[in-house]
């Protein structure tokens, strides 16, 4: 099945137009650099450490570091950034008066009563984790920063703290979903080599063809082809792939694909020709052929029916530089692909660079809108 929808007026611009995620450009000559605010994630692993290094290396972005300011001038020292470049600021005022290279620390970070051992998260770690994402996507909400970028969290860590709301904690996806009131969010992975957004995300695998049906197919189709015309493509060609194998063999191996994907798919093509938008949808199309004919350049992105599907591709195409990007929330946000790397914590020997294609794809997506 072959769908395109119509075309929306002109497409929109952004500062890379070449294929890949995070096109790595920061705000247009003349612009005035966009405001990051980056909740830093789990104390005990390697998130503060990479938050700090990638604000550090990305020009043209002012970078507002949410978390304890001791934990943060800690890992200042594992990753050699002078401790000088680290500066608390209070307003929007402050983050103006930034110095070329500076990193604000957000003095309303929530502190902790003492450093967080390395690898070993407790209640009080688990609990300021959640608040430094409420209080990072309030900046952005408010309007003092124009983007969010989150660190490395844990799911575990936050959702046995005791917090208030921390027990229905299943990921930054849904939980900023929640927060901001969105009506629709789509977890999505961007790359130079892979653009991909997911179905369901954090479901157990046996809940996935329930999970997986017309409107649901649809919402991430929409949402990946308008992420796409944001990275600059002006008729992004999408697959949607199979969720069982060889996308059924025509109902021998699940009936899937013809009930519940092929419907999304043209509900998805209506929703895009209604709002204007450019697009080529195909599928259902088996997962593995979607994902091969993507990395070799032949698709713009590949829409995948559950976690895994999208997760592996995506991390042994870019592990270490793809993007999280959750759409459809009424702000920016963006991701490391990775996680807390307790094993790593306080070595200083956490590649940053999913962090720093974190901030310049915010910066980026930011100045689109």
């Amino acid at each position: 099945m072959t769908t395109s929808s119509g075309r929306r007026g002109a497409a929109r611009t952004t500062a890379a137009k070449g294929r890949g995620g995070a096109g790595r450009g920061g705000p247009s000559r003349g612009a005035a650099a966009p405001i990051v605010a980056i909740s830093v994630g789990c104390p005990s692993g390697v998130g503060p450490e990479v938050a700090v290094a990638g604000a550090a290396s990305v020009e043209g972005v002012r970078s507002v570091l949410v978390g304890d300011e001791a934990v943060l001038r800690r890992a200042a020292r594992l990753v050699r950034v002078a401790a000088r470049r680290l500066v608390v600021v209070d307003g929007r005022a402050a983050i103006e008066r930034l110095a070329p290279g500076a990193i604000g620390i957000w003095a309303g970070s929530a502190r902790l009563s003492r450093p967080s051992a390395f690898g070993r998260p407790e209640a009080e770690d688990g609990a300021a984790q959640l608040a430094w994402i409420d209080e990072a996507t309030d900046l952005v909400r408010d309007g003092v920063a124009a983007a969010l970028v989150t660190g490395p969290a844990s799911k575990h860590a936050i959702a046995t703290s005791g917090a208030p709301g921390s027990a229905d904690f299943l990921g930054h996806t849904e939980h900023l979903g929640r927060r901001l009131r969105a009506r629709e969010v789509t977890m999505a992975f961007a790359s130079g080599k892979l653009v991909t957004a997911l179905v369901t995300t954090h479901v157990p695998l046996r809940d996935v063809p329930e999970a997986v049906n017309p409107r649901e197919v649809a919402r991430a189709s929409v949402w990946l082809a308008r992420l796409l015309a944001d990275l600059g493509r002006e008729k992004p060609r999408v697959a949607i792939a199979a969720l069982n194998p060889h996308a059924g063999e025509g109902g021998l191996l699940g009936d899937e694909e013809q009930l519940r994907i092929a419907p999304g798919i043209r509900l998805a093509a209506r929703r895009l020709a209604r709002s204007g938008s450019a697009a080529e949808l195909s599928g259902p199309v088996g997962a593995e052929t979607a994902f091969r004919l993507a990395a070799r350049g032949a698709l713009d992105g590949v829409v995948a029916m559950y976690h895994d599907q999208a997760t592996i591709p995506s991390k042994l195409l870019g592990f270490g530089e793809a993007v999280n990007v959750t759409l459809g929330l009424p702000i920016v946000r963006t991701s490391v692909d990775h996680g807390t790397a307790y094993d790593l914590a306080g070595t200083g020997k956490a590649d940053p660079r999913g962090m720093r294609e974190a901030i310049a794809l915010a910066a980026q997506l930011a100045s689109a809108r």
